[in-house]
């Protein structure tokens, strides 16, 4: 014969508690005593108790849920972020609906359309909502909305991350100051790399420098894309003393094609990325790159979370700047 699953009374009366105590404990831990806690949660152990989530978001109006947009998560620069964000609300019990919206975004209006249905209490963006009847609806929807990696001058809510374009003319300078004068560009086709390609070649001319030659790629970089732009220098009317790559990824194709084609990587051809990855500290040569602390990104995160949660204001927009890393390979 099967058997009822476990109540919020059997836990309460195994506790020695109330059931209101009990439903005070899940709800909101830190108001119960630590003892009283401690009996609490063996009990439900104990008992095998499951709480009803959905009970406790119409008590509270909390659905105790956010949800992450991004584009990918192979290979991708956010990975860094989203770990580290979830993790932390973790210890704050709120749990997190994780949605791709693909390369291109193609997802991205849809998934936020179904975290709007599912009652979240925030969405966190890492790609960019430029359809204007979706930025509307997300800033009265009566959440919090945080747009993470760029930093727009008109956010929808909150806005935590770095300046593309200010990234683009700090490699320009860097390069400028390490003696290269023929730049190459490998720019992935979406928002924030044009911004940095537009920041470079802008840096780049203003100082006096020829106009960069370039090499449009589609998106998600990957490690093929590099090996194909190094083929794809021969066709340039002059070799660049320097490739600005768009990701690691890409960098690291270019490298390793280079070397193959017997290449000495600074000496003959520079070449640099962009998300300081792992792979950009393990390759050899190692690879100068843009870093962003995505674990940063994710404190500010959670900064902005737990002050909306009691009340208090917060900033639109956060900068939480960036930084070229100079290694062999520039």
């Amino acid at each position: 014969m099967a058997t009822r699953p476990p109540r919020l009374d059997d836990v309460a009366a195994r506790a020695g508690v109330s059931a209101a105590t009990v439903s005070r404990y899940l709800n909101s831990p830190e108001v119960v005593a630590a003892a009283t806690g401690a009996r609490i949660r063996q009990a439900i152990e104990e008992t095998g108790y499951v709480p009803n989530m959905a009970a406790g978001t119409l008590a509270s109006n909390r659905s105790r849920l956010i949800a992450a947009l991004v584009p990918d998560i192979a290979q991708s620069i956010f990975n860094d972020t989203i770990e580290a964000m979830i993790d932390e609300l973790a210890s704050d019990r709120i749990s997190v609906v994780l949605a791709l919206t693909g390369a291109d975004n193609h997802r991205l209006v849809p998934e936020i359309n179904m975290a709007l249905a599912r009652r979240v209490d925030a969405i966190i963006l890492t790609g960019i909502v430029s359809d204007d009847e979706t930025r509307q609806r997300l800033r009265t929807a009566g959440i919090t909305v945080i747009e993470t990696w760029g930093l727009p001058e008109d956010p929808i809510d909150v806005a935590i991350g770095f300046s593309h374009r200010a990234a683009g003319e700090e490699m320009a300078r860097f390069l400028r100051q390490r003696g290269y004068r023929r730049p190459h560009l490998v720019v992935p086709r979406s928002t924030r790399s044009e911004r940095r390609a537009g920041g470079f070649i802008a840096r780049w001319l203003h100082d006096g420098g020829p106009e960069p030659t370039r090499l449009d790629v589609n998106v998600p970089s990957h490690f093929g894309q590099g090996r194909l732009s190094y083929r794809a220098l021969a066709d340039l009317p002059e070799r660049p003393d320097v490739v600005v790559c768009g990701s690691d990824w890409i960098a690291q194709g270019l490298i390793v094609e280079a070397q193959a084609a017997g290449m000495r990587v600074p000496d003959q051809l520079a070449v640099t990325g962009f998300g300081n990855l792992r792979l950009a500290g393990d390759m050899r040569p190692t690879i100068t790159s843009v870093d962003v602390d995505g674990a940063h990104i994710a404190r500010e995160v959670m900064r902005v979370l737990r002050a909306r949660t009691a009340g208090t204001e917060v900033e639109k927009r956060i900068d939480v700047g960036f930084r070229v890393i100079a290694r062999e390979s520039a």
